[in-house]
């Protein structure tokens, strides 16, 4: 039996070693690539969220043997997509987080929830992120990051003329 066959930050891998391996280790141990962060390897912190198929998952929770065919995006890939380089500026220039641990997890989040729902409300914005914890910072910054992310998005898209004034961010 060959080893699954996948496609990370857009190029092409084999897994090394036993598939029984969670995608936290395989990424960290066999690639070198940092961004996923051990957290509670329950699935519940948000710490080690990568993009499978586009969509969040904690890589503690996705074992080797279920990447066969499978795209991973990690927070470590510069050329991960206008989504992601618009939500990491936002979240720095809106000081968003203090250690920095989570940041990772809940960029890729955002950047996922805004590139398939750029018009999402602030509720559906608290849900993507529901999955993250931060344990430094209070959660008004980031959702005001996410909020200007929203807005820088829009305004490059040049959809709807000017940004929409949010009349509950929070601040």
């Amino acid at each position: 039996m060959s080893p699954p066959r996948f496609r990370l930050n857009g190029c092409d891998r084999a897994l090394s070693g036993s598939p029984d391996r969670s995608l936290l280790d395989i990424l960290r141990e066999d690639h070198g690539l940092m961004a996923a962060k051990p957290g509670c390897r329950i699935g519940r912190c948000g710490a080690c969220t990568v993009l499978m198929e586009g969509r969040p998952v904690t890589a503690c929770l996705v074992m080797g043997y279920r990447l066969e065919g499978a795209e991973i995006l990690t927070a470590d890939c510069a050329e991960a997509g206008p989504e992601v380089a618009v939500v990491r500026a936002a979240l720095i220039d809106e000081n968003a987080f203090q250690c920095g641990y989570c940041a990772s997890g809940f960029v890729l989040a955002l950047a996922s929830l805004l590139g398939r729902a750029p018009e999402a409300d602030e509720a559906e914005i608290r849900a993507a992120l529901s999955g993250n914890l931060c344990r430094c910072t209070g959660y008004a910054s980031i959702l005001r990051a996410a909020l200007t992310a929203q807005d820088r998005l829009r305004a490059a898209r040049g959809s709807a003329g000017a940004a929409r004034p949010h009349a509950t961010r929070p601040g």
